[in-house]
């Protein structure tokens, strides 16, 4: 073993989970976050954790509106998915500019995206600040599953250029 940067050992976790985080303002208009840190946190009662950059459009939303629904798009959803992770919300509709459909949730005010393989509608029942990110934990109120068969997006890493690589499985 050779000891690296905690960043250079990040490097190594690839692939990831790749998701979507739908929040909404006061006024119901929506907003979609990108985010690779994510998990399962509870079974009894049925929960998620997400962390979010504190300088977010979504963190806001999220940390006031006290909702939010978790995503798990679809290979298809990959341009979605990157136009979400590096535009801000504050500039732009994303549901506009990437074409996804929203469609109307049931317990929460963010809506659910119809191109998805998952959505969980999700209560934040907690929060915990983590430097320079906010985890927050949803306890999920109501889950969707795709009807027709879909790849879930992955993030592969960045290649030899810099940039971004995703993948279906």
């Amino acid at each position: 073993m050779r000891k690296v940067s905690a960043a250079e050992a990040w490097l190594r976790k690839y692939p990831e989970r790749t998701v979507l985080a739908v929040s909404a303002d006061l006024n119901g208009r929506p907003n979609m976050i990108a985010l690779g840190w994510n998990m399962p946190t509870s079974s009894r009662p049925p929960m998620a954790a997400i962390s979010v950059n504190h300088r977010s459009l979504s963190h806001k939303l999220i940390h006031e509106g006290r909702e939010f629904v978790l995503v798990f798009p679809s290979k298809e959803m990959e341009d979605a998915v990157m136009y979400c992770g590096t535009h801000s919300g504050r500039d732009v509709d994303k549901f506009k500019e990437t074409g996804l459909t929203p469609v109307k949730a049931k317990h929460v005010k963010p809506p659910l995206i119809a191109e998805a393989v998952v959505n969980m509608e999700c209560r934040v029942v907690g929060e915990l600040t983590t430097g320079d990110h906010t985890i927050f934990v949803g306890e999920i109120l109501a889950a969707y599953v795709s009807e027709e068969p879909r790849k879930v997006l992955f993030n592969l890493g960045r290649n030899e250029k810099g940039e971004r690589v995703f993948g279906g499985f």
